[in-house]
């Protein structure tokens, strides 16, 4: 910092200091907020002392002093190393009361500083304690909307869930809800304000709160969706990516997933599939649409109704990884419905699960695998069951159904493995046929299934297909892999060998009288043994918790 600056920055502080006159403490702090625009500056006020007589300023009766100190503050409070000092300068206490000046630009001004303080974890929190979250939020209702701009964004952040721990995250959300009950109310409200970046904040403000349960059925209770569905339909990207954002935190609750599709969200949000310009709406539509069919067999109808299944059929192969691995977990939950699985292998969904079962991302590799596994299985198996489907796709494309189960057989992964031997058990219990002909004539899966029959695994399997969102496991098979897990493989692989070394013309489902297991060996003894451990499985294939 140059020395000059010193120079010209030690009179006004003197004048701040030492002046009692009005015009002169207006005139020093005015100067002294000009100055304040300059990055170096800013440092060097605070250096240099000129927090304590800025503070003094912001306790004058005078409006015009008030104004210009405030607004300093507000300036030196933009710099990340000024924020933690003006936090313990005891200045956060009269910002809080400032904010609600009479006079707009003190108004204007003290919001600023505040939102400008919003930025660290540890300020945060000293906000709370000063008192400005009731401020804030009273003043959601202000006609000034650079003042609504102002107290939303800084809500907004002190209800992130970025760095903050999580004891300070519901500490804060928890005052929120006790002392402000009509906080969700006006937010939404603001939802509609003539200002785009109101709106936007205030997305994104309850897209935060909704982080926590209580927040995700208050805002569908203050009749949030029906604004949450106009910005969903707008042409302006951050009111677009906002509430996306927000829909996808309040579609989290399963209570919320009958009121969102009765509200008319699904075909916009199939809609923001194909939204090629940002991927991040991609992520948010897709993962709401599987948070919506996670707990009801009419949700999940009504999703492929909607004609999801074709959308995703279309783009998840040219779409990025990330949303390829929200696209295939969203197939793997609605491929757990047996009413939909004959639909599903009609829209060719294969097709494309098949080719990415091979991706570079393991995530991709996981919910694709368990999407068709699902899709290959269904309770109470009965003769009239279609399974040509698997028939068409045995060999193509990119060599198939055989080829995908020979790569999870031989993966060092025994989650891969696991879903691999699981599979191809559904597939022999289907009785098909040409099913059960290409796999017991085929030279890639056999060998391996003997192997892993007979060895006795010592690789621990990785988390496979676990989603970067916040709220849920992944909806392909995951942390199931102990030495029980490496146990199942064993006993689904002597399952597959029993009947491919016999003259059986399919394996008879667990769901009914099933052939009882050889004495001796180390596998389960009876039809309820296996019935435990289908169901295990069905457990690590299905949906887990919302995300």
């Amino acid at each position: 910092m140059s020395t000059s600056n010193e120079v010209r920055l030690w009179p006004l502080r003197k004048s701040l200091r030492r002046n009692h006159d009005t015009e002169v403490q207006r005139a020093a702090s005015a100067a002294l907020g000009n100055l304040a625009v300059n990055t170096d500056n800013k440092l060097l006020i605070v250096k240099l002392g000129g927090l304590e007589p800025l503070i003094r300023q912001m306790l004058s009766p005078n409006v015009e002093v008030q104004c210009n100190a405030v607004g300093c503050v507000t300036n030196l409070a933009t710099h990340d190393d000024n924020k933690t000092k003006i936090a313990k300068s005891g200045a956060l206490v009269p910002l809080t009361r400032l904010a609600r000046s009479k006079d707009m630009r003190v108004q204007r001004n003290a919001t600023g500083a505040l939102l400008n303080m919003t930025h660290s974890d540890e300020n945060r929190q000293q906000l709370v304690n000063a008192g400005a979250i009731p401020v804030l939020v009273s003043l959601l209702n202000s006609p000034d909307t650079d003042v609504q701009y102002y107290c939303t964004t800084a809500l907004s952040n002190i209800a992130v869930d970025g760095m903050f721990s999580i004891l300070v995250i519901s500490t804060n959300r928890k005052k929120l809800a006790q002392s402000e009950p009509k906080l969700v109310a006006s937010l939404v409200a603001l939802m509609d304000s003539s200002s785009l970046k109101v709106q936007c904040q205030a997305a994104l403000a309850l897209r935060n709160l909704a982080s926590d349960e209580k927040y995700q059925l208050e805002i569908v209770k203050a009749d949030g969706l029906t604004a949450l569905l106009r910005l969903l339909q707008s042409t302006y990207l951050p009111l677009i990516l906002s509430s996306a954002a927000c829909v996808r935190n309040v579609s989290i609750h399963p209570q919320n997933e009958s009121p969102i599709i009765d509200a008319g969200f699904l075909q916009p949000l199939i809609n923001l599939l194909s939204f090629k310009d940002n991927e991040e709406v991609q992520c948010h539509a897709i993962s709401t649409l599987r948070n919506l069919a996670a707990s009801s067999e009419k949700n999940k109808t009504a999703i492929v109704k909607a004609g999801a299944v074709q959308s995703i059929k279309e783009l998840v192969l040219e779409v990025p990884m990330n949303v390829q691995s929200e696209m295939t977990a969203c197939v793997a939950v609605l491929a757990l419905s047996d009413d939909l699985k004959s639909q599903l292998l009609e829209l060719g969904i294969c097709e494309v699960l098949i080719p990415l079962t091979n991706s570079p991302s393991s995530e991709v590799q996981g919910n694709s695998a368990a999407a068709l596994g699902n899709l290959s299985s269904k309770d109470g198996k009965s003769a009239t069951d279609d399974y040509s489907a698997f028939n068409d796709v045995w060999d193509k494309p990119e060599g198939g159904m055989h080829k995908y189960l020979y790569r999870f057989l031989t993966s060092p992964d025994t989650t891969f493995q696991h879903i691999a031997v699981w599979t191809i058990v559904q597939l022999l219990e289907s009785g098909d046929p040409q099913l059960i002909s290409s796999i017991r004539t085929s030279t890639l899966l056999i060998p391996n299934i003997r192997d892993l029959a007979v060895s006795r695994i010592s690789t621990p399997s990785s988390s496979v297909g676990t989603p970067h969102s916040q709220h849920s496991r992944t909806h392909s098979e995951h942390d199931t892999e102990t030495g029980d897990g490496q146990g199942e493989i064993q006993l689904l692989g002597r399952r597959i060998l029993e009947f491919v070394d016999g003259d059986a013309e399919g394996l008879v489902p667990s769901s009914v009288a099933a052939s009882h297991i050889q004495p001796g060996s180390s596998v389960a003894s009876s039809t309820r043994d296996h019935e435990e451990l289908r169901r295990s499985v069905r457990e690590a294939f299905g949906p887990g918790s919302h995300r």
